[in-house]
């Protein structure tokens, strides 16, 4: 993989593209309530670090505008594409502290859930 930073984004994306195909059903390795426990911690870690990759993926726009090199296409203003850009940034990294929130609490509440085996003759004790 190359150093370039939305590389690193792009994997992340096909990880969450491949977790969303062989979770469609359940069965063997995805069928009990700590599966998901496992699945929820994992993307409570995930979702947690939206907020800095919102941020800091409009560095590079960031940088651009204040050295005054930014150019729209079509002479469009930068100064106005720029202030929407910030906006929609701050809107993106607000959606995601609420989604790192609602994930934790989905993470919490699975926390106490298992599976009752009990009445099952090959789970019985001797």
């Amino acid at each position: 993989m190359s150093d370039n930073p939305s590389h690193r984004l792009s994997a992340a994306a096909d990880g969450v593209r491949a977790f969303n195909h062989e979770s469609i059903g359940t069965g063997p390795g995805w069928e009990y309530p700590s599966d998901a426990y496992t699945a929820l911690g994992s993307l409570s870690y995930l979702v947690g670090m939206l907020e800095q990759a919102v941020e800091q993926s409009t560095a590079p726009v960031r940088s651009t505008y204040e050295q005054g090199r930014l150019r729209i296409d079509g002479n469009g203003d930068a100064e106005a594409k720029f202030t929407e850009l910030v906006a929609a940034r701050e809107d993106a990294i607000a959606a995601a502290a609420a989604l790192t929130v609602a994930v934790q609490r989905m993470h919490n509440a699975v926390s106490p859930m298992a599976y009752d085996d009990s009445g099952i003759p090959e789970s019985e004790d001797d």
